[in-house]
């Protein structure tokens, strides 16, 4: 059930957009200020934040969007004016806002605006985790090539990170020598494939506690290396 926080001065707007969220199961939240509502986003953690601009006291709708735009970059919000100007739609796109409905509006058509928000969040969501590998401690970003251990990046060079991402991809499979200089330095390599050796102590110096006893790249007698399942 999706989370969602109505952020308006006004008791009666408020009252009747939660009470039509609720009809479409929706977890609904309610605060009456700026101050509030970024308190409430905080402790609840909501999906979507339903955001006024023009908020009795405190601070307005632009800076909640702002402040909660920089700490959960991921949360949607679609924000709500009683004016039709083009310049408080482009200022709220501008501090991140996802979405902008202007008073008064269909309440069908805002449910159908964070389903649709929600749909694409979730494709988001997904496309990101598929950016990553995890084995243990340890993150893999596949898409900026930059792993991490304890959620500190590690200084790897282009063909160790090659290497522990085949290892993690490959969790408690034995390759040869042979198979990583193919799958790292390619075919057409013409060199002693001691060169794996070179790349697995130094990949080993850096990511594990004492070096000279693996826990993480084992040695294989007779055919490798692990990364160990």
């Amino acid at each position: 059930m999706a989370k969602i926080l109505i952020v308006e001065d006004e008791v009666s707007i408020r009252k009747f957009l939660k009470i039509s969220l609720k009809r479409e199961s929706f977890d609904v939240l309610e605060a009456e200020n700026g101050e509030d509502g970024v308190q409430k986003a905080r402790e609840e953690n909501p999906d979507i934040v339903i955001l006024d601009i023009m908020l009795g006291k405190g601070i307005d709708g632009f800076k909640v969007c702002e402040i909660l735009k920089k700490d959960y970059p991921e949360i949607g919000v679609i924000m709500l004016t009683a004016r039709g100007q083009d310049s408080d739609k482009i200022n709220g796109l501008e501090f991140g806002a996802d979405h902008y409905l202007v008073k008064p509006f269909n309440p069908l058509e805002l449910v159908a605006i964070i389903k649709s928000l929600l749909r694409r969040m979730q494709y988001s969501k997904k496309e990101k985790e598929d950016n990553y590998l995890y084995s243990g401690e340890f993150k893999l970003d596949i898409y900026s090539k930059k792993v991490y251990k304890n959620n500190i990046e590690l200084d790897l060079t282009p063909k160790e990170y090659m290497i522990i991402k085949i290892f993690i991809e490959n969790r408690g499979k034995a390759f040869s020598r042979d198979e990583l200089l193919d799958m790292v330095w390619g075919y057409n390599y013409v060199g002693d494939n001691k060169i794996v050796d070179v790349n697995i102590r130094r990949l080993r110096s850096k990511i594990e506690e004492v070096p000279s006893e693996p826990v993480y790249i084992e040695t294989v007698w007779g055919t490798g290396y692990r990364w160990r399942a």
